[in-house]
């Protein structure tokens, strides 16, 4: 998957409340094409998973038993350190819709 003007994102952070990566971690980096980028590690799971709407870019697939479920193997909208602030307005915005 080709990378956004967005993601496009080389230059080194330092970890803060907004940004965190561990290149230590066993599964660093846990998508493909991630490798040598700046890596937010701080939404390892992600909090939009609950939410088909998320503002990634998810694949609905369905089991053998027709159930259909999230993929979100491809998604590195978290993951991107300049979107920390629209994971944070989608998940407000969640919290108080009725």
């Amino acid at each position: 998957m080709p990378w956004s003007d967005q993601e496009r994102n080389d230059e080194k952070m330092e970890n803060s409340q907004r940004f965190f990566e561990n290149r230590d971690c066993k599964y660093f980096p846990c998508h493909e094409g991630m490798e040598g980028r700046a890596f937010n590690c701080l939404f390892c799971y992600c909090p939009m998973n609950p939410y088909p709407d998320c503002p990634g870019n998810p694949v609905f697939r369905e089991n053998k038993n027709g159930r259909v479920f999230k993929d979100c193997t491809n998604c590195r909208f978290p993951h991107i350190p300049d979107n920390y602030e629209a994971v944070l307005a989608f998940l407000k915005k969640k919290m108080y819709e009725k």
